[in-house]
């Protein structure tokens, strides 16, 4: 049913992202595809890394240590965006086109007021786009 699921991640929050990560390596196995890993990221240094390409060195691994854990195929893509907050539903939106991925698993938090003026990203992605989205709401 599915080849390739992408997984949007913060690796600053990878802790937080943990029940989106093992929904997409239970799903994948079922269904013996691809996992993905896609991260949003700045061209300027910052906490994690001085530059994307270090980022993405960092995916990679994190990418690599989930596919050994879980026995799967994987890979990784950075995107870089000048405002990686502001810029965060584009560049997914982007990435799954890219990536050619047919399900998208994401974390997102539980409904708040603000939401009417400032939309979930899981939200945008899934108005957005035509694969389906799958949101694992995270409890604050």
């Amino acid at each position: 049913m599915f080849k390739k699921i992408m997984v949007p991640v913060d690796l600053a929050h990878a802790a937080l992202l943990q029940s989106s990560i093992d929904l997409a390596a239970d799903l994948a196995k079922r269904y013996q595809a691809e996992t993905c890993y896609v991260s949003v990221t700045a061209n300027t240094p910052g906490a994690l890394a001085r530059t994307p390409e270090e980022y993405a060195h960092k995916l990679a691994d994190f990418a690599k240590a989930q596919g050994k854990l879980h026995g799967q195929e994987v890979s990784s893509r950075v995107v870089t965006a000048p405002d990686p907050i502001a810029d965060m539903d584009d560049a997914i939106i982007q990435a799954i086109h890219d990536t050619g991925a047919d399900l998208v698993i994401m974390s997102t938090h539980l409904p708040r007021r603000l939401d009417v003026v400032v939309p979930s990203n899981g939200g945008k992605v899934a108005t957005h786009t035509d694969v389906s989205v799958f949101l694992v709401r995270h409890r604050d």
